[in-house]
């Protein structure tokens, strides 16, 4: 079994087990799209409400925390850190929100603790934007958007789609900004 399988497993198992970030309430946060669907035309300024440090509860009521860096070079750099109960780092992902086509690609790979990738060397995770809205960016099977659209930079929920059939599985978190101090 490959570690992105067995890391799925336990994050499903989390869902299951914990309900917490991976609540369910109604509807699904995320959105798919039809086979062959056409991305709209879109910018990185208009995901700047994305720019800054976010944390909040992760997988199993755990810590975690998403950074996004200001667009360098028609790209805007993130990371996310899901800690374990204990404040050891679980796992980490490495995120590019790029300009491409005219339209925003979201493109990311996974590391355990110890730096070793999950996907294989020159393999990557790929979400095609499926929509934009002035405070969310819905990508195929991952969600970006502020927990209050009146409030853009309070609040940003980040869902991403763990299996489509037969029932849909989500990982949502719910971040806020971190503010120094």
């Amino acid at each position: 079994m490959s570690a992105i399988r067995r890391a799925i497993g336990t994050y499903v198992a989390a869902i299951a087990l914990t309900g917490s970030a991976a609540a369910q309430s109604g509807s699904p946060e995320t959105r798919l799209g039809e086979e062959g669907f056409e991305s709209p035309a879109a910018t990185l300024e208009q995901t700047d409400w994305l720019i800054g440090q976010w944390s909040g509860t992760g997988i199993g009521g755990a810590p975690a925390m998403e950074s996004w860096l200001p667009p360098s070079g028609g790209t805007m750099v993130g990371t996310f850190v899901q800690e374990t109960a204990e404040g050891a780092i679980q796992f980490t992902e490495h995120l590019y929100l790029m300009e491409e086509d005219d339209t925003l690609v979201l493109r990311l790979k996974h590391f355990n603790a110890d730096l070793t990738g999950w996907e294989e060397k020159d393999g990557m995770l790929t979400f095609r934007l499926l929509a934009i809205e002035p405070c969310a960016a819905y990508f195929h099977a991952l969600t970006l958007r502020c927990a209050d659209a009146d409030m853009p930079g309070e609040g940003l929920v980040a869902a991403v789609r763990m299996k489509s059939e037969p029932e849909i599985e989500e990982l949502v978190f719910r971040f806020g900004r971190l503010r120094p101090d």
